[in-house]
């Protein structure tokens, strides 16, 4: 293998972050099923507690569906400013072992702690100490994955949820892939596993055994992604300075739509809070993309880039009914539609924002959405 290996990465993520602040803030949701959302029709679950899962109760359900999965749920809305000011605890204490810190959300980060502050040699004894750390400042637990690289720190951290601790060495690596399932891959979600189900890949060995060709002429841009995740290669650095990539807003509709004319009406009031939020937060982009998930939950994504900044609702809207029209509703009622603007992005970028994925969206927002 590469000199990858001679980074040492540590992968932290809270367990069941929104859900354990709440059961720790007030005691009488301890131990019991718990989910974080707004109990409306079209409300989602943004975090369920360890007690609601084995009910099948998992992030971005309908929170009606969760309700009858699980009858004892309890339903507790979201304190966006308690999980971040939370957040920020959290980050403080990984500070004090390194100032390599690359933030993915509220409650997950990327540390490079191969020159850290304490001195300490070994990368699985300080992801020990903050995970203690965590759980005697703040009261919650965490996941640690380390390994030599971030993929496979993040899936070291999945291993042993919760409140666990795995470390995924250079010379077990091959051996770990090939045994993992393609579901566990970072960035293959449901429709990549099914596309490569369809190709008789389902573990990190049948992975290794495509061509770079195929896989490029399958995935695209990911091709090489995923060839090199099979064989443990992984060279990005962790980040320290995050940029915002993406703006944008989305909404659940109270009753699916399909008529033209309302349609028009809710794609108008989302570019007017899309170009509300450009405004609020001195955005700039020049790529456009329309999300519409229909009333079976299907879902697509249709995109336009631009030459100039798109900043107005005269740069907007004529764009977004440009991406309508590419959009066949007649006999598919929308449940949801949604904007974003876009700046230039990498592969792996462009990835994340498929799955559109927001880091900062206010969560009494988020928590209207099917995020």
């Amino acid at each position: 293998m590469h000199c990858y290996m001679q980074r040492k990465i540590i992968h932290i993520d809270m367990d069941a972050f929104f859900a354990s602040v709440e059961q720790r803030d007030n005691p009488e949701l301890q131990g019991k099923a718990i989910a974080i959302g707004a109990d409306v029709k079209r409300g989602v679950v943004a975090t369920a507690s360890y007690e609601a899962r084995p009910f099948g109760v998992h992030s971005a359900m309908s929170m009606q569906l969760a309700k009858r999965l699980c009858p004892q749920l309890i339903v507790v809305p979201g304190r966006y400013q308690v999980y971040k000011d939370v957040s920020r605890q959290m980050h403080a204490i990984f500070h004090e072992y390194t100032d390599l810190v690359e933030p993915i959300s509220l409650d997950e980060a990327f540390l490079d702690v191969t020159e850290n502050k304490p001195g300490i040699e070994l990368a699985v004894d300080i992801a020990r100490e903050i995970k203690v750390k965590i759980k005697e400042r703040l009261n919650l637990t965490a996941s640690a994955g380390v390994s030599y690289n971030k993929f496979l720190a993040k899936i070291a951290s999945d291993q042993r949820k919760p409140d666990g601790l795995c470390t995924i060495h250079p010379s077990r690596a091959q051996e770990f892939i090939d045994k993992l399932r393609i579901e566990k891959f970072w960035l293959v979600g449901p429709k990549t596993a099914e596309t490569m189900h369809k190709m008789g890949i389902f573990t990190g060995v049948d992975l290794r055994a495509v061509s770079l060709k195929h896989l490029t002429d399958v995935f695209g841009k990911m091709g090489p992604v995923f060839y090199n995740f099979a064989r443990g290669i992984d060279d990005r650095p962790v980040v320290v300075d995050w940029e915002r990539k993406s703006m944008g807003c989305e909404h659940t509709f109270e009753h699916d739509i399909h008529k033209p004319g309302a349609v028009i009406i809710e794609l108008n009031n989302t570019v007017q809070e899309l170009v509300r939020r450009l405004e609020k937060y001195d955005f700039e982009g020049r790529t456009l993309t329309l999300k519409v998930k229909f009333h079976d939950f299907r879902q697509i994504t249709r995109s336009i880039t631009q030459d100039k900044v798109l900043r107005s609702k005269d740069d907007i809207l004529p764009l977004a009914k440009q991406l309508l029209k590419q959009v066949d509703y007649s006999e598919h009622p929308i449940r949801l539609m949604g904007l974003s603007v876009t700046r230039s992005l990498t592969q792996e970028e462009q990835s994340i924002h498929d799955k559109w994925i927001e880091l900062e969206i206010p969560f009494k927002e988020e928590l209207r959405t099917d995020n």
